[in-house]
């Protein structure tokens, strides 16, 4: 019986995994801690094998006057968390890191590439991975997930306004890009055989293809038996735009093809999500 502590409650991944493991409960005992006015104490930790940690701000709007916050959860937090749960003998400790620690809106990202975060949170993420990385020992594990964008059933997000589109417009950009994206299935999987192989390093865990943004439109919309045509007639305009969301939504923005995932195609991503 392998005891996983999901580290952060309420969390759209942290509990799209507990329910993911709960599958196997002859294999796997679950729990989760809420962090919200946590001090992490080793009682706290005591008899956990791998935690999960999902804690972070994330879907806020940075200011001047809540920068800190970032950093007081992103990375203090976190880190103090993981320096406890060393210290009473947690074997594996996974981190949901992020994407946003390279500071891109479009390119090609490898694990060679030299993060270079523009945000408090993108920041925040990846000094609490270099903090971390430097507890790992051989008993101590440490696998930092930075993935890309995630969707499913009920998520925030990007995905979202995709969603709305796609259900409210008869056309959109017949547009040829590339993302890295993972269906949280997917995303729960890799969580899932990371554990049962106890592995660390940087991981990219995505689907096994990339993601066009049209035919993801489309997808959406085809699941709720709605007709939209896609059209050519506005990508000369997306190409010179400078707005940013136009880079974030039509831009590519891929990882190398390593971490792929293929538990769950796109079509039958998209269907489960929708349905």
């Amino acid at each position: 019986m392998k005891n996983v502590l999901i580290v952060g409650s309420h969390s759209y991944i942290g509990e799209s995994f507990r329910e993911y493991l709960c599958k196997w409960p002859d294999q796997y005992k679950v729990d989760t801690l809420a962090t919200k006015g946590l001090k992490p104490s080793s009682s706290m930790f005591t008899g956990i094998d791998f935690i999960f940690c999902v804690v972070g701000i994330a879907h806020m709007k940075e200011t001047t006057g809540n920068r800190h916050l970032f950093f007081d959860v992103n990375r203090d937090l976190v880190v103090s968390i993981a320096k406890t749960a060393k210290v009473v003998g947690v074997k594996q400790f996974i981190l949901l890191s992020s994407m946003s620690v390279y500071g891109l809106e479009v390119g090609h990202i490898s694990k060679n590439t030299d993060p270079k975060p523009v945000t408090a949170y993108g920041e925040s993420k990846l000094q609490a991975d270099k903090e971390i990385m430097k507890l790992e020992d051989e008993s101590f594990h440490f696998a930092c997930l930075r993935p890309p964008m995630v969707y499913g059933k009920n998520c925030t997000g990007n995905y979202q306004a995709l969603r709305k589109f796609a259900l409210k417009s008869p056309i959109f950009p017949d547009y040829n890009n590339e993302r890295s994206m993972i269906y949280i299935g997917n995303l729960c999987s890799f969580v899932k055989e990371t554990i049962d192989t106890g592995k660390s390093g940087l991981f990219f865990p995505q689907n096994a293809e990339y993601t066009n943004t049209s035919r993801m439109v489309k997808l959406i919309a085809e699941a709720h038996d709605k007709t939209i045509r896609l059209t050519k007639t506005f990508n000369w305009g997306i190409k010179i735009a400078p707005v940013n969301v136009v880079k974030k939504v039509f831009g590519s923005l891929i990882y190398e093809a390593v971490d792929m995932v293929d538990t769950y195609n796109l079509t039958d991503s998209i269907k489960l999500t929708e349905k």
